[in-house]
Formats: C-alpha cells, sequence, structure tokens
C-alpha cells in the first residue's frame, strides 16, 4: 500500500487551493514524459534540479497536460489532493523527491488510461532490461529485490538499461513494445553495496534525505541504454519460502497475482471500479501475449540471477 491518502477534488476546490499557495511557487519546469508536458511548480529548487535530470525536458510553448505542484514547506504529514478533470495534483509537506517523481508518473498513467485511441498506452510500475531487440520486465512489491536484479542483469554487457521503476506499453497486434519513462533513474545509495561495479558511479550521485539520487544513465551504464523494445516475457517477483525458486504461470494465475498485489503498483491516485477493470484489461491482454514466470528470490542474487538469464 501506497505511504500516503489521495484526497480527489473537484476544480472549484483545486482553484481555492491555488488561490493559497500561488504566492509560493518559485520555480517551474515542464517535462516530456513518454510525449506527455508534465509541468512542476514547487517552492523547492532541490525538487526543481532533481526534475531537470530526472525527466527529459519539454520546450515552454507546449502547454500542459498535467501539474504537479510540489511544497516543502511544514513538518506536518504529507497531503496529496488531485483533480482528476484538469490533472492537477498537490503535494503538500513533501519532503523528498521521491514522492515528486512517483506521482508525476502517475499522473501521466491517469492521463494515458483515460486517452482513446488506438494508440493508447499503458503503465507498468516494474524495470525493464533489453537483451538483443526484446525486452523482459521484472514486477514485484518492494522489497523483492527488483532494483538488485534489474542492477545485476546490466552487469552482463549484452543487457541494455530501459527503466528500473516505471515504463510504458503499446499493445499491437503481433508485438508488445514497451517504453522508458525517464531520461535518469532515480537510485538508491545501496546499490553500490549490493552491486561493487556500481560502487563508483554511485558515490558521484547527489543523495536526498532519503538516500536517493539521480545517476547518470549512460555513465552508469556505459552507453547501454535503449528508450524502446519489443517485449520478450514477464518475471513476477515474489519472496515466499513455501514456493519453489522459478515456474511459469498461465494468463489466469498471472493476473491472481497482479490483481492480488495491488497491480504492484503503490502509486494509483484513482481508485475505483472502472480504472480497476481498465487496468485488469490490460494485464489480462499483456498476459495472454507473452510468457509470464515468477521468481522467487529466496535464493542468492547470483542464483536468481542464473535463472533469469536461462529464460532469455
Amino acid at each position: 500500500m501506497q505511504d500516503y491518502d489521495v484526497k480527489v477534488i473537484n476544480p472549484d476546490e483545486r482553484e481555492e487551493i491555488y488561490d493559497e499557495l500561488t504566492q509560493k511557487i518559485r520555480y517551474q519546469v515542464k517535462a516530456n514524459i513518454h510525449g506527455a508536458c508534465i509541468k512542476l511548480l514547487t517552492d523547492n529548487k532541490d525538487f526543481k534540479d532533481e526534475w531537470e535530470d530526472n525527466f527529459k525536458s519539454m520546450s515552454d510553448d507546449i502547454r500542459p497536460h498535467a501539474k504537479i505542484y510540489a511544497f516543502a514547506n511544514g513538518d506536518e504529514e504529507l497531503r496529496v489532493m488531485y483533480d482528476p478533470i484538469e490533472k492537477s495534483v498537490f503535494l503538500i509537506n513533501v519532503d523528498y523527491y521521491g514522492w515528486v517523481k512517483s506521482i508525476a508518473l502517475a499522473t501521466v498513467s491517469d492521463l494515458f488510461e483515460d486517452y482513446h485511441s488506438n494508440h493508447r498506452r499503458y503503465s507498468v510500475h516494474g524495470s525493464a532490461v533489453d537483451h538483443d531487440g526484446q525486452s523482459l520486465v521484472l514486477i514485484g512489491m518492494p522489497g523483492v529485490g527488483k532494483t538488485s536484479l534489474t542492477c545485476g542483469l546490466l552487469q552482463n554487457e549484452d543487457f541494455n538499461y530501459i527503466s528500473d521503476d516505471w515504463f510504458f506499453v503499446r499493445l499491437f497486434s503481433n508485438s508488445i513494445v514497451l517504453y522508458s519513462s525517464e531520461k535518469n533513474p532515480y537510485i538508491r545509495d545501496d546499490v553500490g553495496d549490493v552491486l561493487t561495479k556500481y560502487r563508483e558511479e554511485v558515490k558521484r550521485v547527489k543523495l536526498d534525505n532519503r538516500g536517493r539520487g539521480i545517476a547518470n544513465v549512460y555513465s552508469m551504464f556505459e552507453g547501454r541504454v535503449r528508450e524502446s523494445s519489443t517485449l520478450k516475457c514477464v518475471i513476477l517477483l515474489e519472496r515466499n519460502p513455501n514456493n519453489p525458486p522459478f515456474r511459469k504461470l498461465n494468463p489466469d494465475e498471472a493476473l491472481d497475482y497482479i490483481l492480488s498485489s495491488d497491480f504492484c503498483n503503490p502509486h494509483q491516485l484513482i481508485r475505483d471500479e472502472r480504472k480497476l477493470n481498465l487496468r485488469l484489461n490490460f494485464f489480462r491482454k499483456l498476459f495472454s501475449k507473452t510468457d509470464v514466470y515468477i521468481l522467487n528470490t529466496i535464493e542468492t542474487l547470483e542464483e536468481s540471477l542464473g535463472r533469469i538469464e536461462c529464460v532469455i
């Protein structure tokens, strides 16, 4: 579950909140998140700098599709308020950038889900790596080893980076294409402790108050970066000593997993029946079009990586 509650507001409430906070805005910057123009308005220079390092830039001439208002003032509990009509989110008393970037991606996800077109994109909270033009994705709840496995695979020069946290998907009749969401990843400081190859690069990252920061993806992965790739397989992650270490799932089993895990996504701004059905229909189509496995991360990192590489 997410560590905050989302209060859904209407446009009139949004205007009232904006009028209260508008004088506090010091920085405004736009990002290109898979073609959507998302504008950050904040009183925090660190948020503004991290945003620019994290996402691709967007021309000031482009009107924003959504707005993220992030205010770091105050020591009270984080408050998140969302107007789904105007696609505007207010983060009040936000104390680290991770919430800002995740909620920005959640807003884009909500926007894309409501975009009715043959070109509709869906979003997945997971990581993706490319191997010889085909990709595998890792989806799991926090704490099951997704980041370690992703970086572990990327120690092998045959793999290329796509995303370590969130990616977008387009379903074609004969293929599934993945797209990256961020220009540079927002990594934890302990990545270098687990995977020594990245230790020196992690030392160069400016860390925030949660021990995380924006890494230079081209430097970290030596230029092995891809913005899109055709999906080969999905690997779901669990940590359960009662289950076998690795097995293949049928589409219904995979759908049961993703539903029971709340889509492995703690950042969902709207949770109603319509949105639930949209997400279920997407994952049902996804799992029916590709091979799906479940990896139980009870073994060593090297053993788990070996099982994944055998699939590829």
